[in-house]
């Protein structure tokens, strides 16, 4: 029997696939119901099944289903077999920490499973992205989450690159051994002065936020930093974009009197504070 904050027992559990949120490093921040999931389902879909066991030692319940791994590598396949467990019994889907499907395993399932018309429900809980977005102190009113940057540097460029122009605070996790090349290319791509947040370790016992520059951030990083980490960067406001096409003028006048055009837009950009490479690609499609 499982009792929730105040004392009552819980429902049973509804037949069919549950995702159920996992901590991101606090185990108290588990809820009630992710340990009756544990404890109660027929079967438990794990993105890694020590760490899951090792979850429901923490919660002082005995998982008492059947485990399945559940990773990047199987879970296609996976589906199908946990759709028909779905259809007569309980199918629990947990990753390591956090969401399901939010960059970790579940997608398949859930596409399957509308597919197929097996009921499909969520335990809420714990998730890095909104943490981190309202721990950032930036503009976030309005954000997007965009998963892990691109590995390779050309394309994390390329991808930063359609972020030029994005309104919207943008959320991405990224590895301890790219977060410096990524905040440098960031920080070249879109500006020194775009303002940003790293995240790291959040609910553990070394949480870490700091906020500032990408050219800042980036300098800070070069050293290196260790642990799970999640980058917002502010989306350009619309004055910002604005500006950058109100210099064009003074840009070109820089160069009339004998200025390259690479270093008058670089010097304009660091005057103003808006993005060099913004700045030169107008001055381009100006002329």
């Amino acid at each position: 029997m499982t009792l929730d904050l105040a004392g009552n027992q819980l429902p049973p559990l509804p037949r069919g696939i549950i995702l159920a949120a996992t901590p991101l490093g606090n185990v108290a921040d588990a809820s009630p119901r992710l340990a009756q999931a544990l404890a109660e389902a027929d079967f438990v879909a794990s993105e890694d099944t020590r760490r899951t066991r090792a979850l429901a030692q923490a919660l002082g319940v005995e998982i008492r289903g059947q485990v399945l791994s559940n990773f990047d590598h199987n879970e296609q396949g996976r589906a199908v077999q946990l759709i028909e467990y779905a259809r007569t019994g309980t199918v629990v889907v947990v990753t390591d920490a956090g969401m399901p499907i939010v960059s970790d395993p579940g997608f398949p399932l859930v596409e399957a499973a509308h597919e197929a018309g097996v009921s499909l429900t969520c335990f809420p809980g714990p998730s890095a992205v909104p943490v981190a977005v309202a721990l950032s102190g930036l503009h976030v009113g309005k954000f997007a989450f965009d998963g892990f940057a691109p590995r390779k540097a050309g394309q994390r460029r390329q991808w930063l690159e359609t972020l030029r122009n994005e309104t919207r605070a943008v959320c991405f996790f990224e590895s301890p051994h790219r977060i410096a090349e990524t905040l440098a290319d960031a920080a070249e791509v879109l500006g020194g002065n775009r303002r940003a947040a790293v995240a790291r370790e959040l609910t553990k016992t070394y949480e870490e936020v700091r906020r500032g520059t990408l050219e800042e951030l980036a300098a800070w990083v070069r050293e290196g930093i260790r642990g799970e980490i999640s980058v917002v960067i502010e989306g350009v406001t619309k004055k910002e974009v604005a500006d950058v096409r109100e210099l064009i003028d003074e840009v070109e006048a820089l160069v009339s009197g004998g200025m390259r055009l690479k270093e008058a837009c670089a010097k304009m950009a660091e005057d103003y504070g808006v993005s060099k490479k913004v700045l030169y690609d107008a001055v381009l499609k100006a002329r």
